[in-house]
C-alpha cells in the first residue's frame, strides 16, 4: 500500500484483549487514537477490540470489558496489538491466534504487544532476531526463557514491523511516536497536549527508577556495589572481590551495608539472588537445576536449602503453586517485512 493510500483510508487496528490484561496500558494504547482523530477531524483510526472467542474479558483491576468480535474474525487489521498483564506464562496458547499473528506478519501487517505480551509472541515464535521489550518485572524470565530474542528494557521498541511496549504511560509513548511518524511530531505534541501529558519520551527511556530512587540511598559506594551485584546473578562475587570493585575494604563496605540494610553485603546479595530465582520458578519452566545455576547456586540441594529459609518453602513447592503450564509453540515463523507507517 502506498503512502498515499494509507493517508487516504486510514488505519485500522485490532486490540486483542487477553485474561487479566492491564486496563491502565489499554487505555494509555487507545487514548492517544481518539484523540488524534479529533484533531485530524476525521476518523484516520479505526479500531476493534477481540478476545479469543468475542466473550467479554476481565482485566486485571477486576472490570470486564465487552468485546467486538472473536479472533477467527481478524483479518486485515494494520495493527494488531496484544494486551496482556497479569501472569501472562500462565496463558495457554491458542493456536488459532497464533496462526492469525503469522499471517499478518507474512502479509507485512504490523504487529505487536503492549505490557506482558511480548512474552505470547515470543511463544509463538514470532520474536526471534528481533529486538522487543516488555514490562520490567519480566525482563529476566523472558531472557532467560527465550535467549534467541533480543529484549531490551527501554519503555518501546520498534523493529520492522513489529512494535512493543513494557505497558502502562509507556503505551502513550509508544502511540505518540507511531502518530509522529505518521503524521509529524506537530500532531504528536497536540495529541499529548491534550492528554496533558507534558513530557513526550523516546523509546530508549527507562523504564525504573534508578537505584538511588528505589532504595532511598545516596551512597555512591553502596548504590555501585548493589548495580555489580545485580550484573553479577549467574556468578556471584566474593565480598573481597565486590569491595574492590568499588574501591574499598571489605569491612568498610560491610559496615555501610549494616547501616543502611541491616545486614551484610553477602546477605543483601544471597537475598537478591533469591529473589531473582523466584521470579524465574514462577515465570519460566526451567528446571529447578537450570534456576539455580542461572542465580550462581552450585547444586540443587544448596540452592533448596537457601531457599526454604528466604521464603518457607521449597522452589519445587513455589513452581508448583503457581501450576506452570509447560506449554509452547512450535509453528513456524513468518517473514518480516517492514513496518507499514508511512511518515507525513
Amino acid at each position: 500500500m502506498t503512502g498515499r493510500a494509507i493517508e487516504e483510508t486510514g488505519q485500522k487496528i485490532a486490540f486483542v484483549l487477553m485474561e487479566r490484561f492491564s486496563m491502565n496500558a489499554f487505555a494509555s494504547v487507545i487514548e492517544p487514537l481518539r484523540i488524534a482523530n479529533r484533531l485530524l477531524g476525521r476518523d484516520y483510526y479505526a479500531w476493534e477490540t477481540y478476545s479469543l472467542d468475542g466473550s467479554s474479558v476481565t482485566a486485571s483491576n477486576g472490570c470486564d470489558v465487552s468485546v467486538k468480535k472473536p479472533i477467527r474474525e481478524l483479518n486485515d487489521a494494520d495493527i494488531t496489538l496484544l494486551c496482556t498483564g497479569l501472569d501472562v506464562e500462565r496463558l495457554p496458547l491458542d493456536a488459532e491466534l497464533g496462526n492469525k499473528l503469522r499471517r499478518l506478519n507474512a502479509m507485512g501487517r504490523t504487529f505487536g504487544a503492549i505490557c506482558t505480551g511480548a512474552y505470547l509472541l515470543a511463544r509463538y515464535n514470532l520474536l526471534d532476531g528481533r529486538r522487543c521489550t516488555i514490562h520490567w518485572e519480566n525482563l529476566r524470565s523472558l531472557r532467560e526463557e527465550f535467549p534467541d530474542v533480543e529484549v531490551t528494557s527501554d519503555i518501546f521498541a520498534i523493529d520492522r514491523n513489529c512494535i512493543t511496549c513494557a505497558g502502562g504511560l509507556a503505551s502513550l509513548d509508544m502511540m505518540l511516536r507511531l502518530i509522529a511518524i505518521q503524521h509529524g511530531a506537530y500532531l504528536a505534541h497536540e495529541v499529548a497536549e491534550v492528554a496533558l501529558y507534558q513530557n513526550m519520551r523516546s523509546g530508549e527511556s527507562a523504564q525504573r527508577h534508578d537505584i538511588e530512587a528505589r532504595t532511598g540511598i545516596s551512597n555512591a559506594k553502596i548504590l555501585d556495589a548493589i548495580r555489580i551485584m545485580d550484573l553479577h546473578i549467574e556468578d556471584p562475587l566474593s565480598c573481597q572481590q565486590l569491595a574492590m570493585t568499588v574501591n574499598l575494604s571489605p569491612r568498610q563496605l560491610e559496615r555501610l551495608f549494616r547501616r543502611h540494610f541491616n545486614c551484610t553485603p553477602g546477605q543483601y546479595y544471597l537475598r537478591l539472588r533469591l529473589e531473582t530465582a523466584r521470579d524465574l520458578l514462577r515465570r519460566t519452566s526451567r528446571p529447578v537445576l537450570d534456576v539455580a545455576l542461572a542465580c550462581g547456586f552450585a547444586s540443587t540441594s544448596h540452592f533448596t536449602k537457601c531457599y526454604r529459609e528466604r521464603f518457607l518453602c521449597t522452589p519445587t513447592e513455589e513452581r508448583q503453586s503457581y501450576q506452570w503450564a509447560n506449554t509452547k509453540s512450535t509453528s513456524g515463523v513468518g517473514t518480516a517485512t517492514p513496518m507499514r507507517l508511512v511518515a507525513k
